[in-house]
């Protein structure tokens, strides 16, 4: 999502093992490896669901409930003997905090968002090893008021603090990270994020009336969802075509929050906030990655040599630019 915020994510190795729900979805069993009650000295691997329902609920006495509803849920840290701080809470209305010693980030999400918050999950875990710095999986646990993921933090500041000398400086290296991950073989990939899934979830949004206006560009706030809907309808054949051609392992959400970049030597260190995952066209990732740094530009002198530099990286010698306003038309209408 344009202008979208980002939740980081860095520490220890854990034990999994995967299983497919009747859904076809990979889920996987995460355990610490790692004391979980001082009082009940109880460790991770030896507790069951039940066990971690009644840890949740006394443990929530402890860190206490504050004025978000998702506080409460915090409880599900407690095992980690740790002191974690809230950092932000981002647009899906899921908290994040980081671990005291900044090496780790918690996700917390509600029972409605489990199931969102646990595909991110199996796509970092689907993503460990094939060469693309992300985050790694440390914890998951989940219970009747939603869910928590721990993983590794990144390490550098997001994309979208650096002031616009910085971003053009880091931006090459931001190309290089986005073509790894296009490059990889989606073959076996087992997450989707075509286009014709995306329209569908669009058009469920737009039937709940759930559009988000400040997700909106400035001109297209005065018209109706449907409206917007239908005008993305009308090149879909097109894309369709182009994504057959086309289609390799996108980021899905593309956004300056998600390149975490070392302040220092300007380069790329990883990517974050992996849970839109999956095959689509490329172009799902370039106009997302341009139109959310537009805004970082002093000249349109700034803003070309970025779009250049993004175009001659990933090897496209000719940009289709009506592709590109196509997808930034849909990715609002998706969020909702």
């Amino acid at each position: 999502m344009v202008g979208r915020p980002a939740g980081p994510s860095r520490t220890t190795s854990v034990g999994d093992s995967l299983s497919k729900q009747k859904s076809g979805r990979i889920i996987a069993r995460i355990y610490a490896n790692q004391s979980d009650s001082p009082s009940r000295g109880l460790n991770s691997r030896n507790v069951g669901i039940g066990t971690w329902r009644y840890l949740y609920r006394h443990a929530r006495r402890d860190f206490g409930v504050g004025g978000h509803p998702l506080e409460s849920v915090k409880a599900l840290l407690a095992h980690t003997s740790r002191d974690w701080t809230r950092v932000k809470t981002g647009e899906s209305g899921d908290l994040v905090y980081r671990r005291e010693d900044g090496l780790a980030y918690a996700k917390i999400a509600s029972s409605a968002r489990s199931v969102d918050l646990a595909g991110e999950r199996n796509r970092l875990l689907w993503l460990q090893g094939r060469g693309i710095a992300t985050p790694e999986v440390i914890d998951w646990r989940e219970v009747e008021e939603g869910a928590c993921l721990v993983t590794t933090a990144i390490p550098g500041v997001p994309a979208a603090d650096l002031d616009r000398d910085a971003l053009l400086k880091a931006w090459p290296s931001m190309a290089r990270q986005l073509k790894s991950l296009h490059d990889l073989s989606s073959d076996q990939c087992p997450f989707d994020r075509s286009l014709s899934l995306m329209f569908a979830k669009a058009s469920d949004v737009v039937s709940r009336d759930a559009v988000n206006p400040d997700f909106l560009p400035p001109e297209d706030r005065g018209r109706s969802a449907r409206e917007l809907l239908d005008r993305v309808e009308r090149d879909l054949p097109l894309r369709l075509a182009q994504e057959v051609v086309d289609g390799v392992l996108c980021h899905g959400d593309a956004c300056m929050p998600n390149f975490m970049v070392d302040p220092h030597s300007l380069q790329c260190a990883g990517l974050i906030d992996l849970g839109r995952v999956g095959k689509a066209d490329r172009y799902v990732d370039l106009s997302l990655m341009i139109a959310n740094a537009e805004e970082s530009w002093a000249t349109s002198e700034q803003g070309q040599r970025a779009f250049s530099i993004l175009f001659e990286t990933l090897e496209i010698e000719q940009p289709d630019r009506e592709r590109l306003a196509f997808y930034l038309r849909l990715d609002p209408l998706t969020w909702g």
